[in-house]
C-alpha cells in the first residue's frame, strides 16, 4: 500500500511544472495585419472589413481579432468610415 502512494507520488515529481491537464496552454495571438504586409486594409473594401465585425454589426475587440494596438486602430477607423460611405451597415438586421 505505502509503496503506491510513493510511486504516485514519483510520478508527479517526474511531469513538467508548466504541465496541467485542466488548462492548456493558449497560443498569443498573432495580428493578421503585421503577418501578412502585403495586406493592405482598405474602408473601399466592405469583404475584407466584415472579418472584423460580428453579427450584430459592432467592431470586434482586439482579443477578438488578435490585431495588436496600432492596426486595431486603423481598422476601426476603416469600419467608420466604410459605414460613412454606405458600404457596410451600422447595424445587422
Amino acid at each position: 500500500m505505502a509503496d503506491k502512494k510513493n510511486n504516485k507520488n514519483n510520478n508527479r515529481n517526474n511531469m513538467d511544472d508548466d504541465f496541467n491537464p485542466r488548462y492548456r496552454k493558449i497560443r498569443k495571438k498573432v495580428c493578421p495585419l503585421c503577418a501578412d504586409k502585403n495586406l493592405v486594409l482598405d474602408y473601399k473594401n466592405p469583404d475584407q472589413l466584415r472579418k472584423f465585425i460580428s453579427e450584430k454589426g459592432k467592431i470586434s475587440p482586439r482579443r477578438v481579432t488578435g490585431a495588436c494596438a496600432k492596426h486595431q486602430r486603423d481598422i476601426t477607423l476603416a469600419v467608420k468610415r466604410c459605414r460613412q460611405i454606405a458600404m457596410l451597415p451600422y447595424t445587422q438586421g
